[in-house]
């Protein structure tokens, strides 16, 4: 059984111009440079005003990246592993398009099955070992 995307989810793509970017010192690799540098980004992309996301996208973006958003409705992604500048802006931009992707990937419906009955007769004899085990540890009255 294939699956496929449905064709009503466009993937939506996010680039520098979306995107509001701030920079800061980096705690990571760099030595000396780290202190007088400004080589960490941070990422800020507004889901509520974007022009990028139908309505359904942003309600499903809500949904499964609420906790993870400001309550301006921002995603933040920063990155401090790179000593340059550039290599983190474009870190940070590919894990924000990996975050916003993975919310919009449509989800697999859950089939329900019934336990076969070696899983049953395994669960059983489980159980019964574990009783035994405490059953040992009671203390007898002599």
């Amino acid at each position: 059984m294939a699956y496929e995307k449905p064709n009503n989810m466009p993937k939506a793509q996010i680039d520098l111009s979306d995107v509001v970017r701030e920079t800061m010192l980096s705690s990571g690799p760099g030595g000396q440079n780290v202190n007088k540098v400004e080589s960490g980004v941070r990422l800020r992309f507004n889901i509520a005003t974007s022009q990028k996301f139908t309505e359904e996208q942003r309600a499903i973006l809500f949904e499964r990246l609420g906790a993870r958003l400001t309550e301006g409705g921002e995603l933040l992604v920063q990155s401090t592993e790179s000593r340059s500048q550039y290599d983190n802006t474009q870190n940070a931009l590919e894990r924000l398009n990996k975050i916003i992707g993975d919310a919009l990937k449509p989800r697999k419906k859950r089939v329900k099955t019934k336990p076969t009955k070696a899983s049953k007769e395994k669960r059983l004899e489980d159980k019964k070992r574990q009783a035994d085990k405490k059953k040992q540890r009671k203390q007898h009255k002599f």
